[in-house]
């Protein structure tokens, strides 16, 4: 009986533990090897067709997606081609050649997609596989939505340098040459000839709409306040980076009324603070 219990002990650790390994994104060298080669076999078409970049190539390629993306979100075309190209070694790399990962972007615990394992900062590391190239575009505008990034949004989607400076201060990259690598892309390449400058109502519009994109989950009814016939009013959770007037600006106010409604008694404000936005 002793025995029998032991074993069962020993078999539900094992269980256990082999389960810690995968949520923590630990693996075999066995298994990752023998996941790539899944990858590799499914997009064998791909590879054995596949014909190397030079660095003019690649943005002729993908020119267009990355204005498509600074349209949608903001980032300046000149940024996502740079890091593209710095990312990827313009292409020819090997999550870009296997795994379609121009961007060098890990799994989280969100990601539902395959994986792709090599080693990177850490053994056998866990690197996302995107179906298409263009895919690993979206996905980067969407891995940028994010609050340590928030700021970046408020900057105007041609300026260059202040995006690549802005990334590394709010952590992309450890490297700390990362700013000028991308600056000295942008103007060898003369990547800022894709950016577009935009008008004052134009980046009113798009920060409004991708910064409630980024605070989706922190903007909600506040219906304790208020009677069940009243209007319901929104709120809008501080970030790194706001001021007053810019949270007035991307909600139509003046920083008086935003003062006025939130009871205010000076413009001082503290992320994670909740503010009334609507008169």
């Amino acid at each position: 009986m002793k025995k029998s219990t032991s074993l069962l002990l020993l078999s539900f650790l094992g269980l256990f533990f082999s389960s810690c390994s995968v949520h923590n994104g630990l693996i075999s060298n066995r298994d990752a090897r023998r996941n790539n080669q899944e990858i590799q076999k499914a997009n064998s078409d791909a590879i054995a067709g596949y014909t190397p970049y030079t660095s003019l190539t690649y943005i002729e390629k993908f020119k267009t997606i990355a204005i498509q993306e600074m349209n949608l979100y903001g980032i300046p075309a000149s940024i996502t081609l740079a890091q593209g190209l710095f990312e990827s070694g313009s292409g020819n790399g090997e999550l870009a050649r296997v795994a379609n990962n121009h961007f060098g972007i890990k799994c989280n615990n969100g990601w539902k997609g395959k994986n792709y394992y090599r080693d990177d900062d850490n053994h056998n590391d866990c690197f996302r596989v995107y179906d298409r190239p263009e895919d690993s575009f979206r996905d980067h505008s969407e891995f940028l939505k994010r609050p340590r990034y928030a700021k970046l949004f408020e900057l105007d989607k041609n300026d260059y340098q202040g995006w690549a400076n802005g990334l590394k201060a709010a952590g992309y990259a450890t490297n700390p040459n990362y700013p000028q690598l991308l600056i000295n892309l942008v103007k060898k390449y003369n990547l800022d000839q894709y950016d577009r400058p935009e008008t004052e109502e134009q980046k009113l519009n798009r920060e409004n709409r991708v910064l409630t994109q980024i605070n989706d989950n922190t903007i909600t009814a506040s219906k304790d306040s208020v009677t069940q016939s009243a209007p319901v009013s929104k709120l809008y959770t501080v970030v790194q980076g706001d001021t007053l007037y810019s949270i007035s600006k991307r909600f139509g106010l003046t920083v008086d009324e935003l003062k006025d409604l939130n009871s205010l008694a000076d413009n001082s404000i503290r992320i994670g603070q909740k503010l009334v936005v609507v008169k």
